[in-house]
C-alpha cells in the first residue's frame, strides 16, 4: 500500500470514529443534539473554516473515487496470479505458473519411486520462482537422494525451459506408500 493510501486509510478511520463516538453520545443522551448541530454549523458557515472543509472533502472525494474504481494493486495481482512476464524487443511473453508446475511433473514422473506428485508455485515481484512440491513415494525410496535429485533436475528443467532462475525447490514428502505385493495369479 502507498503512503498516500496508508495516510488516507488512517483519516477516514478516525473520521468513521469520531463520527461513531459522537452518534453514542447523542443516543444516549449524554450530548445534546443542538449543541452539535450548532459547531457544524459554525464551521460550515465561518469563512475560513468553510474553504478548509470544502478542500478537504474535494481531496476525499477524489481519493474514494480513485480507491474505489482504480485499485492499482489489482493488475500487480492479476500479473502474480498469471506467471511471469518477459519483455524483449519484439514483444512480450508471459510464462504461467501452470507451465511451470507442468514442467515439474514431468521431471518426477522419470522417477519410478515417485507415486504422486502436486506441485504450487509463487512468483514474488524480482521474478524469484519458488516451488513447492508434495509427493508421495514408494517406501522403498531414499527420500534425502530423491530429494536432492529432483531439486537439481527441477531447477535445471525450468532454467533450460523456461530461462527462468529457481529460487528454491522445497518438497514435502506427505508419505511413503508400500507398493501392493502381486498375487500368485498375476505372476502366472
Amino acid at each position: 500500500m502507498k503512503i498516500i493510501e496508508k495516510i488516507t486509510l488512517i483519516i477516514y478511520s478516525n473520521l468513521i470514529l469520531i463520527a461513531s463516538v459522537i452518534a453514542c453520545l447523542i443516543i444516549f443522551k449524554w450530548i445534546d443534539v443542538d449543541i452539535v448541530l450548532s459547531l457544524v454549523k459554525n464551521l460550515i458557515v465561518s469563512e475560513p473554516s468553510s474553504k478548509i472543509i470544502l478542500g478537504v472533502s474535494i481531496v476525499f472525494i477524489l481519493l474514494s473515487i480513485r480507491c474505489i474504481f482504480f485499485d492499482p494493486t489489482s493488475k500487480q495481482n492479476l500479473k502474480d496470479k498469471q506467471g511471469v512476464l518477459l519483455e524483449n524487443e519484439n514483444g512480450k511473453l508471459m510464462i504461467s505458473k501452470e507451465t511451470i508446475e507442468n514442467l515439474v511433473e514431468a521431471v518426477t514422473n522419470e522417477y519410478k519411486t515417485a507415486k504422486e506428485v502436486s506441485s504450487r508455485v509463487e512468483i514474488d515481484k524480482e521474478n524469484n520462482v519458488n516451488i513447492f512440491v508434495n509427493l508421495i513415494v514408494g517406501a522403498d525410496s531414499v527420500i534425502k537422494d530423491l530429494s536432492v535429485d529432483l531439486q537439481e533436475k527441477i531447477k535445471s528443467r525450468v532454467k533450460e525451459t523456461t530461462d527462468l532462475d529457481v529460487k528454491e525447490v522445497n518438497i514435502m514428502i506427505k508419505r511413503a506408500i508400500q507398493e501392493k505385493q502381486k498375487t500368485e495369479k498375476e505372476q502366472a
